[in-house]
């Protein structure tokens, strides 16, 4: 009975291992595709049969098939009595594609592996229901934080519909983002301005302040993902003190979305609107960091990469809107009271009231900086 016991053991361990493994691949795959999905989330899937993977697929775009189907799809016939691993609950209603739940049914998988539940309540569990009802065994959990950290921003838009915040930073060892002159370039090395790029190309919109458009005119683009999806372009411009001459007006690499106030001029409104850009107005005389937030949220943007000097990292602190930090740190030292920091705005007055990080992470780049992440602990966020 023990070495009976014992056997079951190492098989439930072996199993565990097995599972793990193959949920790792299905995470990669989804990961692949992670700047092409939204508003969808990003999803891997991995057929196994007696051992053996017979499918593998992705979700890569939204309103094509999903991750499950192209992996069914490979498998042919060897689906039936298989093992499924999959990154998100598999959908159970029709949107822009079938169920997924009714063709893994339809094929006679005998196992479905699921990461974690999808918070979309069209979906909301009902899947595991409905396999479960069917005779399929159905396990949940593995890999689940490395699953939902691969859509943290889909979880969190489903959950507030507001965009998930990346603020990004590139400062000095004494925190600073530039010299007294204003001079910036550059802080980082090309490695980490690689690394930055990446990340654009994995967000929906990139969000700057006008004064980031006048110092530095960039383009704002993921220029070296350049076949993938590129993020939209959001400036935030109270007065429309953008030059006409500015590059990022004159490119069509994707959609420039400036919001301003009332104090805007009118003509100057209609200026850009002409040239195909989306002007939005707060009909304040200030822009608040919520309504930008819910606005773009109503357009279904997911995720914001935020890459504004001191003041636009000041506002969103100040609103608590602030979801994630990536802080590129180098190894230099430039002095000066005036040198702008990263963080402006009022700040916080005393340092028990300080926000600090949770699951912080700190790697060396190169040679010249390292790379802090982590997620801010609030008490009491706008769309937490």
């Amino acid at each position: 009975m023990i070495e009976y016991q014992k056997h079951e053991r190492r098989e439930c361990e072996n199993q565990a291992l097995l599972d793990q493994s193959f949920m790792k691949l299905a995470i990669q795959l989804a990961e692949g595709a992670r700047h092409q999905t939204s508003p969808n989330p990003t999803v891997g899937a991995v057929i196994v049969k007696q051992g053996s993977i017979v499918g593998m697929g992705a979700h890569l775009r939204a309103g094509e098939s999903h991750a499950e189907i192209h992996a069914l799809r490979m498998a042919g016939e060897k689906a039936m009595g298989a093992t499924v691993y999959v990154t998100l609950e598999p959908c159970s209603h029709y949107g822009k594609t079938p169920p997924c739940v009714q063709a893994l049914l339809e094929v006679g998988v005998a196992r479905v592996v699921i990461a974690t539940v999808d918070s979309n309540p069209l979906v909301a569990g009902k899947s595991l229901s409905i396999l479960k009802n069917a005779g399929v065994d159905v396990q949940i959990g593995v890999l689940e934080k490395e699953a939902r950290q691969c859509n943290e921003s889909f979880f969190h838009y489903i959950n507030t519909r507001r965009p998930f915040v990346t603020l990004k930073t590139a400062s000095t060892l004494d925190g600073k983002l530039a010299t007294t002159t204003g001079d910036s370039k550059w802080i980082t090395s090309e490695i980490a301005r690689r690394e930055v790029h990446e990340e654009r190309a994995k967000s929906d919109a990139i969000l700057v302040g006008i004064s980031t458009v006048i110092q530095d005119d960039p383009l704002l683009t993921a220029r070296l993902y350049e076949n993938g999806k590129q993020p939209i372009r959001v400036i935030l411009d109270q007065t429309l003190r953008i030059p006409k001459t500015a590059t990022i007006l004159n490119d069509s690499t994707s959609l420039v979305w400036i919001f301003t106030t009332r104090r805007a001029s009118q003509q100057k409104v209609a200026f850009l609107r002409a040239k195909g850009i989306r002007i939005t107005v707060q009909q304040e005389d200030q822009l608040t960091i919520p309504f930008v937030l819910q606005t773009l949220g109503e357009a279904e943007i997911v995720s914001v990469l935020v890459e504004g000097g001191s003041k636009i990292s000041g506002a969103f602190l100040e609103a608590k809107a602030i979801q994630k930090v990536i802080a590129y740190v180098a190894f230099t030292l430039v002095g000066g009271e005036q040198a702008p920091v990263a963080y402006g705005g009022f700040g916080i007055p005393f340092m028990k009231d300080a926000i600090r990080l949770r699951d912080v992470a700190v790697e060396t780049v190169s040679e010249q900086e390292l790379r802090i992440t982590g997620y801010p602990l609030w008490t009491d966020p706008i769309n937490s």
